[in-house]
């Protein structure tokens, strides 16, 4: 572990590989896929990283809600991601593009390409979602 001034930081390197970590079913959305990169874990629960990808033959439900987090970041990997965010309306985003989602905006998913994929990071770790109805 590494030392500072002859005392333990208690940091240590995270390392994921797709050989380790795989892609599970289970998550937020029922449409997407979730790789878990291990930042939770490594950061005691202060951030979670995963990388999504979108399920074969399922659709999203373009749902209103927020998420209680004060970071939410998300970097398009591959295809796109059609957004609807509360005061800036509807946004297509393709791999290479970038959103950083405010605390609590109300937001939903229209659409996706087949081949979205998605790199998330959020904190906390542990942060719940709510249904919330359309702005407006």
């Amino acid at each position: 572990m590494p030392k500072r001034n002859g005392k333990s930081t208690g940091k240590r390197v995270s390392i994921s590989r797709p050989t380790t970590s795989k892609f599970v079913q289970r998550g937020l959305r029922g449409y997407f896929e979730y790789r878990d990169l291990g930042i939770k874990r490594a950061t005691g629960g202060k951030v979670i990283t995963h990388v999504i990808r979108a399920r074969p033959g399922k659709a999203p439900h373009g749902d209103w809600h927020w998420h209680d987090c004060t970071v939410q970041f998300v970097y398009v990997l591959k295809g796109w991601v059609k957004m609807e965010y509360e005061g800036s309306g509807v946004v297509v985003l393709k791999a290479g593009a970038c959103f950083n989602q405010p605390p609590r905006i109300r937001h939903r998913e229209l659409a996706h390409s087949r081949d979205v994929q998605l790199l998330e990071v959020v904190a906390p770790a542990n942060f719940k979602t709510y249904s919330a109805p359309p702005p407006g």
